[in-house]
């Protein structure tokens, strides 16, 4: 399949354009990603893409190769113009299940953008999103936990305040992360 639509052959840099190609964004992102880290220098490369699709599919895979070099540039894409970009970085910086290495950004680094997106951002997905990345510091920052507690009570989407709910003191997965420090 990969070789029908032309990316057996080409440059790292070449499938990240694909990814901006919808009858391609499937075999780019699966290439990309079998090829693994030795492809990570064009995927931050696509972060800069004029294409907001290329960027959005970049996040989407630095999810699973996020690297200490690369985290401030995710930092940098959660004030993409574009909020399905602004969700892909937001799930990349939090999200654990995905990772294939160590690398979890530090609360000290993320934190800050989380709060300010959860309590400002136009976009309810990415408010929710922030709502996860915020979460995963609310038993070690009060910061955390008073913007969850505010998104819960007052924020104008359901999804959102039932999400932040979730990660707000007393919430199902407050209480099942209890014990734990982001």
């Amino acid at each position: 399949m990969d070789s029908m639509l032309g990316l057996a052959d080409r440059s790292d840099e070449c499938v990240v354009d694909a990814l901006g190609s919808a009858p391609r964004v499937s075999s780019a992102f699966r290439w990309l990603l079998n090829r693994g880290p030795a492809a990570v220098p064009a995927i931050r490369a696509g972060l800069r893409h004029l294409d907001p699709a290329v960027r959005e599919q970049c996040c989407k895979l630095l999810d699973h190769f996020l690297v200490e070099d690369a985290v401030e540039e995710m930092i940098a894409m959660v004030d993409d113009p574009v909020p399905a970009v602004r969700v892909a970085a937001l799930h990349a910086l939090s999200c654990d299940r995905c990772k294939t290495d160590a690398c979890r950004p530090a609360g000290a680094l993320v934190l800050r953008p989380a709060v300010r997106l959860l309590r400002d951002d136009p976009d309810a997905h990415v408010r929710a999103r922030a709502a996860e990345l915020a979460g995963r510091f609310v038993h070690s920052s009060a910061e955390a936990q008073a913007a969850l507690v505010q998104a819960r009570d007052a924020d104008p989407s359901p999804a959102v305040r039932k999400k932040a709910g979730w990660y707000a003191p007393g919430g199902i997965i407050y209480r099942r992360t209890q014990g734990r420090a982001g």
